[in-house]
This record gives structure tokens, C-alpha cells and sequence, in this order.
């Protein structure tokens, strides 16, 4: 089930439990006003209830990634009807022992296997104008034949508090919103230098090597998925490199 802004307002701690501080403690992340997050447009999307919301089980689990797949393939439905500064922010339920015992490396490889299990259960082919091959420049994640960028932020992070929360989450930025943001290419560099300027007050790290921009040469859009709590570059192998000449 997808949540917009009214569903999730209503939730209640007695009710909902995990759901109800999950997004409390990311509404509170996103509004507050004197610790600036970094993502601009983000903050923007949640302040305009633009943000579509979801619950997925343990990461761990195959059931974590068929929710995953099924949330996403909706979120792909209606998504352009939500506004231009939507994405999807999925929730999923992070057991104490596993908040307590994950590395940062450990819930990278959760991550990968999240998103790998549940494009094999995409019913739709890879857009063919988009790469199989991800150390290709226009590679990046698809499902549904949509495009999409993926952020994720998980309780191990603690340098880069920017990819930092109490519970393991997925925001996922469709490509036509990040298109359009760019549209006015004058007004885009200056909202990420401003961004910039944010990381840098808000991380106990500096700005991430991978950062880049969509399309130039040296980009590769699946480092920047899943940063590292450091400054160390993403391995220089992709988990979707058994994909590359895949596209169902």
C-alpha cells in the first residue's frame, strides 16, 4: 500500500508501532530547521506532501523484496500525478538486532540483493534506450520501464549522517523529476552548491568522491546509491554487472 501525506499523518504509536517512529523520526529529520538536510528538493517534496510513502518487511527477507517490487511497480503508476518533486520513501522494518549488529558494508549488501531480487520480478522489459551495462554513463536502475535514482540511508552510518537513520530506508527519485529540476540549468548549479554547502556542515566526513551528475563520462549513477561512511570510493564492481546484456 502506498501512503501520500493524509495517510501518513494519521498514523498512531498505538496502532502502527515501528511505521509511527519510522516516520516521525524522518519527518522530523527533513523539517528541522537548524540541522539543514542537505537534499534541497527533498525537503521541498516533503513540505509540499509530494512524497509517497511505503512499509516493507525485514531487508533481509524475500518478502522485503517482492513488497519492494510491488510498491514500486504502484509508485510507477501514479507517480507523475504527484507533483515534481515526488519520490517514493520506503520504510522497512529494522529489528533491534540487526540495528545493533550491521555493518555499513553488511547493509550494502542487503541493499544490492533488495534491489536485484526485485527486478527479477519486474514483469516489464529494461527500457531499451537505457544501457545494460552499468559502467555505461546513461546506466541506472529501472522498473516498470521507469527510471529511477536510489537513495539509501541505514542506522550503521554515522560519519555521514547525511545517509544516517535510525531505520533501514530506500528514497527513490524517479528520472523525470531529476530532468526537470535540471530544466533551467542556471537555477540546478546553484541548488547544488547549496547542497554542497550542506553536506559539508552536516557530515563529520567530506563531500563523497561518487558524487557526480547523470550522463557525464566519469559518473557511474549506481556508486552513489549506497555510499560508504567514509571518503573510500564504491567498489569498482557493480552487483548488476551479471545484468548487462539481461534486459527482462
Amino acid at each position: 500500500m502506498l501512503y501520500n501525506q493524509a495517510l501518513m499523518n494519521g498514523l498512531s504509536l498505538k496502532e502502527d508501532g515501528w511505521k509511527y517512529d519510522a516516520y516521525r523520526q524522518f519527518a522530523l529529520k527533513l523539517a528541522d530547521t537548524e540541522y539543514l538536510f542537505p537534499c534541497i528538493p527533498a525537503t521541498i517534496g516533503f513540505k509540499r506532501g509530494q512524497f509517497r510513502y511505503g512499509f516493507a518487511s525485514d531487508p533481509r527477507t524475500d518478502e522485503a523484496a517482492a513488497e519492494l517490487a510491488g510498491l514500486l511497480g504502484s509508485f510507477g503508476d501514479e507517480s507523475r500525478s504527484c507533483g515534481k518533486y515526488t519520490s517514493l520513501i520506503l520504510f522497512f522494518e529494522t529489528p533491534q538486532e540487526l540495528v545493533q549488529r550491521c555493518s555499513v558494508e553488511e547493509y550494502r549488501e542487503i541493499f544490492w540483493r533488495l534491489l536485484l531480487k526485485a527486478r527479477e520480478q519486474d514483469d516489464r522489459d529494461w527500457p531499451e534506450h537505457i544501457p545494460g551495462d552499468p559502467y555505461d554513463p546513461l546506466w541506472e536502475y529501472c522498473f516498470g520501464q521507469e527510471q529511477y535514482f536510489v537513495y539509501c540511508a541505514t542506522p550503521a552510518h554515522r560519519l555521514r549522517q547525511s545517509r544516517h537513520f535510525p531505520y533501514f530506508i530506500m528514497a527513490i527519485t524517479p528520472r523525470w523529476v531529476l530532468v526537470e529540476f535540471n530544466a533551467s540549468a542556471e537555477a540546478a548549479a546553484h541548488i547544488k552548491h547549496k547542497i554542497r554547502e550542506r553536506i559539508t556542515g552536516y557530515d563529520a566526513v567530506g563531500i563523497h568522491p561518487d558524487l557526480n551528475s547523470y550522463g557525464n563520462e566519469n559518473n557511474f549513477e549506481w556508486k552513489q546509491y549506497f555510499l560508504g561512511d567514509d571518503s573510500a570510493p564504491s567498489a569498482s564492481r557493480c552487483p548488476f554487472s551479471d545484468f548487462r546484456s539481461n534486459k527482462t
